[in-house]
């Protein structure tokens, strides 16, 4: 596996995958800090498409990505995940939504577990999605993170409407 870094406004962000695709987006900070694991190679190269489309996602420029990703998971957890992407830019989505979404509307504490192992934050955004009271919920990163981000988003969109 391959890694590389990314600063950002919301601290480091590690990048790691192989020739499959982006894999990880590790946070530097927060409830699930993570670094290279023994064995991993920092490579920058392999990352320069990641990097330049999540500084373009911080400048307010990018609202979806085109990247390869190989994210590890199980089908639930893969088909969550797709479904996460499919929230739009701006918008938030609730876990009980999002179970419905992905056709089984009582799994929303099961669509929880997986929003949580996301690997690929930002790029499969599981930041858009909060309590059904409307609440910010846990983010990988911490919730300043996750304020961050949707801050961000709502101030594109609140320009792109106000424009």
């Amino acid at each position: 596996m391959f890694y590389s870094f990314l600063d950002s406004p919301i601290g480091p962000l590690l990048l790691a995958g192989s020739g499959s695709g982006l894999r990880l987006v590790g946070f530097s900070s927060g409830p699930k800090a993570q670094g290279p694991k023994d064995g991993w190679v920092r490579r920058d190269a392999p990352f320069d498409e990641a990097k330049r489309q999540l500084g373009e996602y911080f400048e307010g420029e990018r609202r979806t990505f085109d990247l390869q990703l190989a994210p590890a998971g199980t089908a639930f957890q893969l088909g969550v995940w797709r479904a996460l992407s499919d929230i739009p830019y701006g918008e938030t989505r609730s876990y009980g939504e999002i179970a419905s979404a992905i056709g089984n509307p009582r799994a929303a504490m099961a669509v929880g577990g997986a929003n949580g192992s996301n690997p690929l934050p930002i790029v499969v955004p599981c930041h858009r999605v909060i309590g059904s009271d409307g609440s910010l919920t846990g983010f990988g990163g911490g919730l300043e993170a996750k304020r961050f981000l949707l801050r961000l988003e709502a101030d594109v969109v609140g320009l792109m409407r106000s424009g």
